[in-house]
């Protein structure tokens, strides 16, 4: 770009930061938004204030070739915002780029499974992590950033901090997960977290931060790897696992809901699709429920 588009865009982007602090967006959706306007500058080499359309449209073309669907979805919403927000401009993004709806189904794997993952976890710090995540079916951040005042022993229950939509909610606390923490805890102290960073105990009681994402999403690869699990199992696998092994146990859906934080039930439903003692638990109760009606109906005009 020329010096003064480059001067023009920077105070640009630096409104669009202002915007999306603004509008209360968490970390994550700022660094994602922002992004998709850097990246289109990128690719065109021109402000955004002189994109044409048919730039628009080549440079999502691209995108769709080059990343994944929740990548162009995430894209185009920032680059929406940026245009209303900043530019002041109300663009037909459907004419541009329709992304297709994502419905693929989550991958889970057995309790037992679960069962074995944990076991051969040989870090005890990992092996709390996987536990606390799984028993009480929390995302990668929310167990993360679990501090000491947010263990309520006395009732059984965790207060998750602003989890997705910067939302608070109590989770249950299972009793043996509670010993875990306690346990694991005291090898280092710490005055806030749970699950400091540091590659020993001295570490992680001076820590100022939480362990890495990348460092357990990485090594739950690796240990589900070693322990010949073949599905591919992530952090929020467990979650996900967590909702299933609930459902096939007869938990409500409304609870499973609550647990996990939804705001739509809707979402929760994905989980009668993972579970087929579910299904069976359906067909049951169906034919036990018309079993009970009379053997013998006269049928009448």
């Amino acid at each position: 770009m020329k010096p003064s588009d480059q001067r023009r865009f920077d105070a640009q982007y630096k409104k669009l930061l202002t915007a999306l602090k603004l509008h209360n967006f968490s970390r994550t959706t700022i660094d994602i938004y922002a992004r998709a306007v850097r990246r289109i500058v990128a690719n065109t080499d021109c402000p955004p204030d002189r994109l044409t359309k048919d730039q628009c449209r080549d440079h999502f073309s691209a995108l769709i070739d080059s990343h994944s669907w929740s990548t162009v979805i995430s894209d185009r919403a920032g680059l929406a915002f940026f245009f209303k927000y900043v530019l002041n401009k109300k663009w037909d993004w459907g004419s541009i780029v329709k992304p297709k709806r994502i419905q693929s189904l989550p991958d889970v794997i057995t309790y037992d499974q679960v069962a074995q993952l944990l076991t051969a976890t040989r870090e005890q710090r990992y092996q709390s992590y996987f536990l606390c995540t799984y028993s009480m079916g929390l995302r990668l951040t929310e167990s993360l950033g679990l501090e000491v005042d947010d263990i309520d022993a006395e009732q059984m229950r965790v207060h998750v901090r602003l989890g997705k939509g910067r939302k608070d909610r109590y989770v249950i606390l299972p009793q043996q997960t509670l010993i875990i923490l306690r346990r694991y805890w005291a090898t280092h102290r710490h005055p806030r977290y749970l699950f400091p960073a540091g590659q020993n105990a001295t570490e992680r009681f001076r820590a100022v931060k939480t362990m890495s994402k990348s460092g357990v999403q990485r090594t739950i690869r690796l240990i589900a790897r070693d322990a010949k699990i073949r599905t591919r199992v992530t952090t929020h696998t467990l979650r996900h696992c967590y909702a299933t092994h609930l459902l096939e146990r007869g938990l409500s859906l409304r609870h499973i809901q609550n647990q996990l934080g939804h705001e739509s039930i809707n979402t929760t439903l994905i989980y009668t699709k993972l579970t087929e003692p579910a299904e069976q638990l359906a067909i049951t109760v169906i034919n036990e429920m018309i079993d009970q009606l009379p053997s013998k109906l006269d049928a009448r005009d």
